[in-house]
C-alpha cells in the first residue's frame, strides 16, 4: 500500500473522537495501513502532539471494541499521529500547514499523497478547499490528493450544485469522496450479493412478483444535543435525501456490468432518474410529516420536540417522515416503495422488507385469519443484522392450515469473521482509491432534484401540515393511510430480528 498522510480538519471534534480515530486504529491493528503512515489532526485548539496522542488513546480505550483493543498496538498507533493548531478560516495559516505536511512527507519518504477529511461544519467545506488550493495543496503533480466530504452535502438542490461548482475548482470528480456511512455497512453491501448471486431472487425481483417494498429507519432517541443542527435540517434532509434514497437505489437497481466503481454507481443513478417526480401541490398525497409530542414511555415522562433544549416552541421541523415513491421503469412499474424515518419511535432499527405477491389461487386455509399470504424477505441493517425469509409451512395436525415461519440468518453467527464498522470500510476504500461506496455528483444532484418539491412544501404548513405523534409510538396515524389506501400496512419491527413476532425487545 502506498504511504500517505491523512489530514483531519476538525480533529478535536466529536466525529473524529468517536468514529474516525477508532476506525483508523482498527485498520492499523489489522495491518491494513502502511507501518509508518501519518495522521495530522488540524484544529483551533492549542495543543501539542503529546496532548493529542493522550486524548486519542483515551478515546480508543472508550470506543474501540474490546476484542480489537491492545495497549501495545495503541502505543504503536499513536506514534504516527500529530496535531497542528491553526485557524482554518485564515488563508495565511495554510502556509504553516504546508510546511508541517512537507516535514511529515519527508519523514515518510512518500510522494506527497494527502487524504483530506472535512470533519467540520458544512460552511467550512468551500473555505478549506479554496485555502488548500491557494497553497497548491490540491495539485496532483507530486502524489495523489483526495478529499472526503461529510453530509449534509448542500441544504437543497441549488446549494448542492453550488458546492460541487466550488469543489471542482480545486478537485476533479475522481478526487472527491462524498461519504454516506450507510453504504459502508456490511448488510447494505450484502443486498447486492443477495440479489445478484442467488438465482432464486433475481428472477423474482420485479413488478411481476413483488407487491410493495418498505424501507424503515427509526430511532428511539430524541434530538438530544443535536438540537441546533437538527432544527435547521429535519428528517427529510437528515435521513431521506441521502441514506434512505441510497438504500432504495440499491434495492431497485439493475445488475451492474461489474462489481465495482462506476458500474454500480451508474445503475444507482438510473434509479434516481427513474423516480416519479412529485409536484409541490401533490406532496400531501405522497408524503406525511410528523413531530413527536410529550408522552410517557415505561412510566417516564418524555419531552416533546418543542420542549427540547434549543428548540423554538413553535418549531415546524419534522422529526418523522413517511412517503411513497414510484420508479417508472420496466422492472418496477406500479410497485410502491414506502419509506419512513423518525425520532422517538419505539425502537432503533433500520430494515428493508420485500413483500412478494400472493399465489393467484389459494388452496390452503390461513392460520388465525392470516391476511398477508405472500412471502416476505426482511433485510435487517441494524441492529441484530441479518436476513429473514418468511414462508408458509403446514401447521402440525389434521388438515392443511398454513402459518408463516422464518428462515433466518444472523451476521452474529459469523464468529470466525470480523465485521468492519462502516467508517473502517469507507476509510480503507478511500485510501485505496476505490469510490464504489461513495456518492457521485450526479447521484447527489438527482436525489436533491427529487426531494426539492417536498422541501419547498415544508414551508407551507397549511397545505402540508405537521402531524403530532406521542413519543414512543410509530408516528402519526396519517402515515398508516399511505399504505391503507392500497390495502397494505406497515411492518412494526422489534429490536431483535424476530422471525415470528412472538418475542420483542423494545
Amino acid at each position: 500500500m502506498e504511504k500517505f498522510i491523512l489530514v483531519i480538519f476538525g480533529a478535536s471534534g466529536d466525529l473524529a473522537w468517536r468514529k474516525l480515530m477508532p476506525a483508523l486504529y482498527t485498520l492499523h491493528q489489522q495491518k491494513l495501513l502502511p507501518e509508518t503512515f501519518k495522521m495530522l489532526g488540524v484544529g483551533r485548539k492549542t495543543i501539542n502532539d503529546d496532548a493529542f496522542r493522550k486524548k486519542t488513546a483515551e478515546g480508543l480505550n472508550q470506543f474501540v471494541p474490546k476484542e480489537q483493543y491492545s495497549d501495545d498496538e495503541v502505543r504503536k498507533f499513536i506514534t504516527n499521529i500529530h496535531f497542528h493548531s491553526m485557524d482554518t478560516s485564515n488563508v495565511n495559516d495554510y502556509a504553516g500547514l504546508k510546511e508541517r505536511l512537507k516535514e511529515l512527507s519527508e519523514s515518510l519518504v512518500c510522494d506527497a499523497n494527502y487524504l483530506f477529511y472535512y470533519a467540520t461544519p458544512p460552511t467550512m467545506y468551500t473555505v478549506i478547499t479554496h485555502h488548500l488550493q491557494a497553497h497548491n495543496l490540491t495539485c496532483q503533480e507530486s502524489g495523489w490528493k483526495r478529499v472526503i466530504i461529510e453530509k449534509p452535502y448542500g441544504h437543497d438542490l441549488a446549494s448542492a450544485v453550488e458546492l460541487t461548482k466550488e469543489l471542482s475548482q480545486a478537485f476533479a470528480e475522481d478526487q472527491i469522496y462524498r461519504i454516506d456511512h450507510y453504504l459502508g455497512k456490511e448488510t447494505v453491501q450484502n443486498i447486492l450479493v443477495t440479489r445478484f448471486s442467488n438465482s432464486i431472487f433475481e428472477p423474482l425481483w420485479n413488478h411481476n412478483y413483488i407487491k410493495y417494498v418498505e424501507i424503515t429507519s427509526s430511532e428511539d432517541l430524541g434530538v438530544g444535543s443535536r438540537a441546533g443542527y437538527y432544527d435547521s435540517t429535519g428528517a427529510m434532509r437528515d435521513m431521506v435525501q441521502n441514506h434512505l434514497l441510497q438504500l432504495l437505489a440499491i434495492v431497485a437497481m439493475e445488475p451492474p456490468a461489474k462489481a465495482h466503481g462506476d458500474a454500480i454507481r451508474d445503475e444507482m443513478v438510473k434509479v434516481f432518474h427513474s423516480l416519479r417526480p412529485i409536484k409541490e401541490e401533490e406532496v400531501p398525497q405522497y408524503v406525511v410529516r410528523g413531530q413527536y409530542t410529550e408522552s410517557k414511555i415505561h412510566g417516564e415522562l418524555v419531552k416533546g420536540y418543542r420542549q427540547e433544549d434549543g428548540i423554538a416552541p413553535n418549531s415546524k421541523t419534522e422529526t418523522y417522515m413517511a412517503m411513497v415513491c414510484y420508479i417508472d421503469n420496466w422492472r418496477w412499474s406500479g410497485v410502491p416503495f414506502y419509506i419512513r424515518t423518525g425520532k422517538r419511535l419505539p425502537t432503533r432499527v433500520t430494515e428493508i422488507v420485500i413483500h412478494f405477491k400472493e399465489n393467484p389461487h389459494r388452496i390452503f386455509a390461513q392460520k388465525d385469519g392470516l391476511t398477508d399470504a405472500g412471502n416476505q424477505l426482511i433485510i435487517r441493517i441494524q441492529p441484530d443484522e441479518g436476513l429473514v425469509l418468511k414462508v408458509g409451512m403446514k401447521v402440525p395436525g389434521a388438515g392443511f392450515q398454513v402459518d408463516k415461519v422464518g428462515l433466518d440468518f444472523h451476521y452474529s453467527s459469523l464468529t470466525n469473521h470480523y465485521i468492519p464498522q462502516a467508517y473502517e470500510r469507507l476509510l480503507c476504500d478511500c485510501i485505496q482509491g476505490d469510490s464504489t461506496l461513495f456518492q457521485r455528483n450526479d447521484a447527489v444532484e438527482a436525489t436533491w432534484n427529487f426531494v426539492q418539491p417536498i422541501i419547498n412544501a415544508l414551508n407551507n404548513p397549511r397545505k402540508f401540515p405537521v402531524y403530532g405523534y406521542p413519543a414512543g409510538t410509530w408516528g402519526p396515524e396519517r402515515a398508516d393511510q399511505l399504505l391503507a389506501k392500497d390495502g397494505f400496512e406497515w411492518r412494526y419491527p422489534c429490536k431483535n430480528l424476530a422471525s415470528n413476532g412472538v418475542y420483542c425487545e423494545l
